[in-house]
C-alpha cells in the first residue's frame, strides 16, 4: 500500500511538471515584437523572388519561420489606409471605421481626411510635415492594448508615409515619419511635445541623406531577374516600360522622391528603426516592446512602375540585403533570442499593370465619367442638379442636402443608382446602403463588399468592379483597388520567440494577426476583433534564429 502510495504521488508529481514545463513555455512573452509591413507586397511574392533572396533576409524569415501561405483580406476595397488598420486592430473597415485615406461628409458635404487635424502640429519641424493625429481612429490597436496592459512597454512606428505611421500605431506610444522638405523624421504634438534629443542629434546629422540612391542600376546579373520591364534602372537593353506620369521621375530630382520611388526609402528606414532600437533600449527590461515598421517604398515603386517591373523586382532584392543586416542587429542586441519575435506581412497585394509592355491592356475604370453619367440620370428623373458629392473608397456618396432639399427618398434613390451602375462598363456589382444595413451576405463578393461598407463612413453605393479592372489614374500603373486575389492575398510569416517554423497552407483571415500577435506578447486582443489567436503558435518548439 505504502508502496502504491508513494508511486502514485510520483506520477502526480512527474504530470505537475509536465504541466508546469508547457505552461512555462507557452506563457513565455518576447521582450521585443518587431511587426514589419512590406507595403503592396503579394503573397505570391515569396516564392516568385525566393531563389534570388538571401539565406540572411527573407530566407531567415521564411525557412525559420512560421509561414501562412494563405492570408486573405477579408474584405473589398483593400486600400493601404484599411489594410494597415485591419493589421493593427483585427478586424474589418465595417467595424474599424477605416473605409480609405478620405471620405466625404455628409453634413456638410466636405472631404474628411483620416489623419488630418487642424490641432495638432508636426513636432518640431512645420513645413513638409502637416497637422496629422490619430484622433479618427475609432479602434484600440496592438499597441493601445500593450500599453494599456502594460504601461512600461513601449510602442514605436516607423514610416516614411504619416498616414501608415499612425494608422499602424494608434492613440499610444508614438509614431515616426518622414517630413517631406528636408527627409527628417517627425512626429505629432498628440504624441509628444517635442522629439527626444537622440531625434534631433540624428536629423541635425542629415543621416537620411547618407541612403539617397543617386543611380539605380540592377544589384544582380540582369539574367537572374524574372521581370522583364524596366523604365529607369540603367544598364538594361532592349526592355521598356511605358510610364503613364512623369511624376515619379520629377520627384526622382528630390530627396523624398529618390528614397520614396528607389530602394533608398527602405534603407533609411531601417537604418532609423536600427537606431530607435539602441536609443531607446527597446527589448532590454523584462517588459515588451513592439516596434512597427511600415515599408512604403514597395507600394509607391509597384504602383508607378508596376509588380512586372525590374524596378519592382530589384527593389525587392535590395530590401532583403537591407533586411539581413536589420535582422543581425536585432538578435546582436538581446541576450537570448528566444526574446524577440519578428513579423513579416502586408497591407494588401496590388493589381497587374494596367499597360503592360507587350500585352493586351487591361481596362480601367474612370470615375469623374461615371459621376457625370449618374448625375445625368438622376437629371433627368429628378431635375438638373449636382446630386453627387464624388467618389472615394470604390463608392460613390451623393449629395444628400440636396436631395432632402428636394424632398426625395435618399434609399430610392440609392437603389435607382446601383441598379443604373450595373449597365456601365466594368461594373461586376454595385450595392447600395440599404442593402448592405438590411441584408446578410453570406458568403461572395457580395460579403466582401459588406465587410468593407461603415455606415457613418462609406458612400450611398459601393462598386465592385470586374476582374482587371481598376481605377483610372494617371499617376499609376498598378493598384490596389480591385479586392481580386492579387490585391488580397497577402504574405504572414511569425518568426523567432518560442514559435515553431513550418508551413501552414489552410486559409486564414488578415484580422487574425492582431489577435495572434497579442497571445505571443500575453495581454487582451484588440477589443474589436472577433478572430480567435492562430491554433499553430501555441507551441513549447524553439523556432531556430
Amino acid at each position: 500500500m505504502i508502496l502504491h502510495r508513494q508511486h502514485s504521488r510520483n506520477i502526480i508529481l512527474l504530470f505537475a511538471a509536465i504541466l508546469f514545463s508547457t505552461a512555462t513555455a507557452l506563457a513565455h512573452t518576447p521582450r521585443l515584437v518587431v511587426n514589419i509591413v512590406v507595403g503592396g507586397m503579394r503573397g505570391s511574392d515569396i516564392e516568385r523572388y525566393y531563389d534570388n533572396f538571401s539565406a540572411n533576409g527573407f530566407r531567415r524569415l521564411i525557412d525559420g519561420g512560421l509561414n501562412f501561405k494563405n492570408t486573405q483580406i477579408d474584405y473589398l476595397h483593400t486600400s493601404t489606409a484599411a489594410g494597415l488598420a485591419t493589421l493593427s486592430t483585427g478586424t474589418v473597415p465595417a467595424l474599424h471605421g477605416v473605409v480609405g485615406e478620405k471620405w466625404y461628409n455628409y453634413v456638410d458635404s466636405s472631404t474628411v481626411a483620416l489623419i488630418v487635424d487642424s490641432k495638432a502640429h508636426s513636432v518640431k519641424f512645420s513645413t513638409g510635415s502637416g497637422n496629422y493625429s490619430p484622433h479618427r481612429l475609432q479602434m484600440p490597436t496592438i499597441g493601445d492594448m500593450l500599453l494599456t496592459s502594460n504601461p512600461e512597454s513601449k510602442q514605436i512606428s516607423l514610416a516614411i508615409d504619416p498616414l501608415s505611421a499612425i494608422v499602424i500605431n494608434g492613440r499610444s506610444g508614438v509614431a515616426y515619419w518622414a517630413e517631406t522638405n528636408r527627409t527628417h523624421w517627425t512626429t505629432s504634438s498628440a504624441y509628444v511635445t517635442a522629439l527626444p534629443k537622440w531625434v534631433e542629434s540624428y536629423n541635425d546629422a542629415n543621416n537620411n541623406r547618407l541612403y539617397v540612391l543617386e543611380r539605380w542600376t540592377p544589384l544582380h546579373d540582369i539574367t537572374k531577374y524574372h521581370n522583364s520591364e524596366v523604365a529607369v534602372v540603367e544598364g538594361i537593353k532592349g526592355k521598356g516600360t511605358r510610364l503613364l506620369s512623369k511624376v515619379n521621375l520629377h520627384l526622382a530630382n528630390s530627396d523624398i522622391g529618390r528614397m520614396r520611388y528607389t530602394p533608398a526609402g527602405n534603407t533609411q528606414l531601417l537604418e532609423f528603426a536600427s537606431s530607435v532600437i539602441a536609443q531607446e533600449g527597446l527589448g532590454k527590461d523584462s517588459t515588451t516592446d513592439i516596434l512597427n515598421i511600415v515599408l512604403d517604398t514597395p507600394r509607391y515603386i509597384a504602383s508607378v512602375y508596376g509588380p512586372e517591373s525590374i524596378e519592382y523586382e530589384d527593389m525587392l532584392y535590395r530590401l532583403d540585403s537591407d533586411l539581413a543586416e536589420f535582422l543581425i542587429y536585432i538578435y546582436a542586441q538581446v541576450s537570448h533570442a528566444e526574446d524577440v519575435v519578428v513579423v513579416l506581412c502586408s497591407d494588401h497585394g496590388t493589381s497587374p499593370s494596367y499597360n503592360p509592355v507587350g500585352g493586351k491592356e487591361h481596362d480601367r475604370f474612370n470615375t469623374r465619367q461615371m459621376e457625370v453619367i449618374v448625375n445625368a440620370f438622376l437629371g433627368a428623373h429628378y431635375g438638373t442638379d449636382d446630386y453627387i458629392l464624388g467618389f472615394a473608397n470604390n463608392s460613390l456618396y451623393l449629395n444628400h442636402t440636396l436631395i432632402r432639399t428636394k424632398h426625395l427618398s435618399i434609399d430610392t434613390i440609392r437603389e435607382e443608382v446601383a441598379i443604373f451602375l450595373l449597365q456601365l462598363r466594368g461594373v461586376a456589382n454595385a450595392l447600395s446602403t440599404s442593402s448592405l444595413r438590411n441584408t446578410s451576405f453570406a458568403n461572395g463578393r457580395s460579403r466582401l463588399m459588406q465587410q468593407s461598407f461603415s455606415p457613418t463612413r462609406s458612400g450611398d453605393v459601393i462598386i465592385d468592379l470586374l476582374p482587371g479592372w481598376t481605377i483610372e489614374n494617371s499617376d499609376v500603373r498598378s493598384a490596389s483597388d480591385g479586392g481580386y486575389n492579387y490585391d488580397r492575398h497577402i504574405p504572414f510569416i511569425i518568426y523567432g520567440g518560442k514559435i515553431a517554423s513550418g508551413v501552414v497552407d489552410s486559409t486564414i483571415s488578415s484580422t487574425a494577426i492582431a489577435p495572434t500577435l497579442c497571445h505571443i506578447m500575453g495581454i487582451e486582443a484588440p477589443w474589436a476583433t472577433e478572430s480567435q489567436p492562430l491554433k499553430e503558435v501555441a507551441t513549447k518548439k524553439t523556432g531556430k534564429n
